[in-house]
């Protein structure tokens, strides 16, 4: 069984430019990052996907300096630079991770990826209605990402990757894709872990300054819930901001 992950990576952000290179404790994100998937037992085979533009050299230089894989695409058609990641190395499963989560935690990616193995699903998705946004981890079939590839149509299908698959999937009433999600044992969803913000940015800096780059989701966690004004830093952002400005401005390109 070939598990295949990739991470998004790019260089360019609309509220924080190189975000994903901005260092805590003299390591980049993208170092803590890409050393906590390494940590996984279930995946096979980890790879960076990023852009073809100028600055992602930067990214690149990280990605070897981890001995990870790069492949360069498509900076707008996100799911076409995911496809040709992913259709060298024939995987079964493919796991999606977004490298603005410095801290997702592999105990989390393996039990996804195995409630996608041993369920047959064609996709699967830690809950984001429960997880901590920053573990946000989607597994599915080689199979369904190349029919998604051949049937997306939409600029937001393109843009995310996977919401031709989850949209088309049983949880959502569809009947293209077997679908399941794994949940968080408790709502642990006002939790902020990601990076798209300087705020964001700041809350991470201080939770790996105060208990380091290996932790697990929950001991971050239970640190914030001790430190609410660290909370607070910032709670004023919504989950999934990015993918409601593609919904507004939607139209079909393909």
């Amino acid at each position: 069984m070939k598990v295949l992950a990739i991470t998004q990576a790019r260089y360019g952000s609309t509220r924080l430019p190189a975000k994903i290179l901005k260092t805590v404790n003299d390591r980049t994100l993208l170092e803590i990052h890409l050393s906590r998937l390494l940590q996984s037992k279930n995946i096979t085979k980890l790879k960076v996907a990023t852009t073809t533009e100028p600055n992602a050299v930067y990214i690149v230089d990280v990605a070897k300096k981890m001995n990870v894989d790069v492949y360069q695409g498509s900076i707008n058609d996100v799911l076409d630079r995911f496809y040709h990641t992913a259709l060298p190395e024939d995987p079964d499963y493919v796991v999606r991770i977004t490298s603005d989560c410095p801290l997702i935690d592999p105990l989390i990616v393996d039990r996804v990826i195995e409630l996608a193995i041993n369920g047959n699903f064609d996709y699967v998705s830690a809950d984001t209605k429960s997880f901590p946004d920053g573990m946000d981890v989607e597994v599915f079939k080689f199979s369904a990402l190349l029919k998604a590839y051949d049937e997306a149509t939409m600029q937001s299908e393109r843009e995310h990757v996977t919401s031709y698959i989850w949209k088309n999937g049983t949880v959502k009433g569809g009947n293209l894709f077997k679908s399941e999600k794994l949940y968080c044992k408790e709502d642990y969803s006002n939790y902020r872990m990601t990076v798209d913000t300087a705020e964001d940015f700041e809350l991470v800096k201080r939770l790996i300054e105060a208990l380091g780059y290996d932790k697990s989701c929950e001991e971050y966690v239970e640190y914030l819930q001790i430190h609410p004004e660290i909370l607070e830093i910032n709670s004023m952002y919504e989950r999934n901001e990015g993918y409601m400005k593609s919904i507004n401005n939607d139209k079909k390109i393909k």
